[in-house]
């Protein structure tokens, strides 16, 4: 699964630096550094009032915030590895 998280300035000032860590620790956690590439990116062309907009195999989404980080990992990322390797 290739995550891409915007870095932009937009995202950057919305906190993309913490949602990096936030995805590094989860990955870890999860035991998933062989299934998710993570990877920084510039400006998606998505911007958001709110969060950071960050990308799952093609797939845009935004408003990523640390408060709704949790919801967002397990959504988009767990689920569709955990249904992948059953």
């Amino acid at each position: 699964m290739n995550v891409q998280i915007c870095v932009g300035s937009s995202c950057h000032l919305k906190g993309s630096e913490k949602i990096v860590e936030l995805f590094q620790s989860a990955i870890s956690e999860n035991h998933l550094e062989d299934s998710v590439a993570l990877a920084g990116s510039f400006c998606s062309g998505k911007c958001n009032r709110i969060g950071v907009t960050i990308t799952v195999d093609g797939a845009v989404y935004t408003g990523i915030t640390p408060e709704n980080f949790k919801t967002f990992f397990e959504d988009k990322i767990l689920k569709p590895i955990n249904a992948e390797r059953k």
